[in-house]
């Protein structure tokens, strides 16, 4: 998408489209003006068809579009990389989704198609929770899968660390923007994930915690993976909203013994398609190497059929 454009036309691409969101004109939504811009293959086609160009510009007002390409350039100048829904690097399983967020900040290293897991669960886990969630996140790089998680603390906490000790990628969704740590408590973590793997936030640098931010952070988290594994949760945990979320997206999610015996939601999606319990580590990492295996073995079927 955004590579046959060459870089200026890429940064006129995501100009137009911070541009429209932060405009919105006719008082759409960012969801509105994501399906527009996917339909239309161009948020500056977009633009210019919702916001025609006017013979005078109101006097000491800046252009939009050229106050839109300063905001990126000055957003990559303290390395916040922004990437447009229409930019190729764009995370492929994420845009498939109908909360696909149109832009996304990124600091680190992206990778496409990355092949990821959320590791995610209770900020006030058990010493076993956190015990499992370390295990899943280590076996997880040692299949060469990243570990994903919401930088939370407990759970996702747990296994992030985990990853990152055992040498492999992780990659955390933040609910607040690139430019906040939180909570603070994680604020190196966050950096040490920066550093080797990927922090991505889908709201604007400033942006401050808020509770609706964590439910749309949590379907980012299950369109960006392949898989929820629900390690620990209580009744009102937002892994909860993240299982629901992922049945919703036909993503398979793994709920442990733990989660299914103490939450009525848990037992209530149990039966569901694509919803797994485990009773043990083994059980979590057998289910999970059968999910790998899978869209492995369709992407050789199809590369064994395409034409030579």
């Amino acid at each position: 998408m955004g590579s046959g454009r060459g870089e200026d036309g890429a940064l006129a691409e995501r100009a137009a489209l911070v541009a429209l969101l932060q405009e919105r004109p006719g008082r759409r939504g960012w969801t509105q003006i994501t399906a527009e811009t996917l339909e239309a293959g161009s948020a500056l086609a977009v633009w210019q068809r919702l916001m025609p160009p006017v013979l005078v510009s109101p006097p000491g007002e800046p252009d939009p579009l050229d106050a839109a390409a300063g905001q990126i350039g000055r957003w990559a100048d303290r390395d916040w990389r922004l990437l447009s829904i229409l930019d190729d690097d764009y995370p492929a399983r994420l845009r498939g989704i109908h909360q696909a967020p149109p832009v996304l900040f990124t600091r680190g290293t992206v990778v496409p198609d990355d092949v990821a897991v959320s590791v995610v669960g209770s900020r006030q886990a058990s010493s076993r929770g956190l015990g499992i969630a370390a295990g899943v996140a280590r076996e997880l790089v040692a299949r060469g899968v990243t570990v994903l998680g919401g930088l939370a603390l407990g759970i996702d906490t747990a296994a992030h660390r985990a990853a990152l000790e055992a040498g492999g990628r992780t990659v955390c969704v933040t609910g607040t923007g690139i430019g906040r740590a939180y909570p603070a408590q994680n604020r190196d973590l966050q950096e040490r994930i920066a550093a080797s793997g990927l922090v991505l936030s889908q709201f604007w640098p400033d942006a401050p915690p808020q509770r609706h931010n964590f439910l749309m952070r949590n379907a980012t988290m299950s369109g960006y993976g392949l898989a929820t594994v629900v390690v620990e949760a209580g009744e009102q945990s937002g892994s909860r909203a993240q299982a629901r979320i992922a049945v919703e997206h036909g993503r398979p999610v793994v709920l442990t013994s733990l989660v299914v015996e103490r939450n009525d939601w848990a037992r209530a999606l149990v039966g569901r398609p694509g919803v797994h319990v485990a009773d043990r580590l083994q059980a979590v990492l057998d289910i999970v190497d059968h999910l790998i295996e899978e869209p492995a073995a369709v992407g050789a079927a199809l590369h064994r059929l395409a034409p030579s």
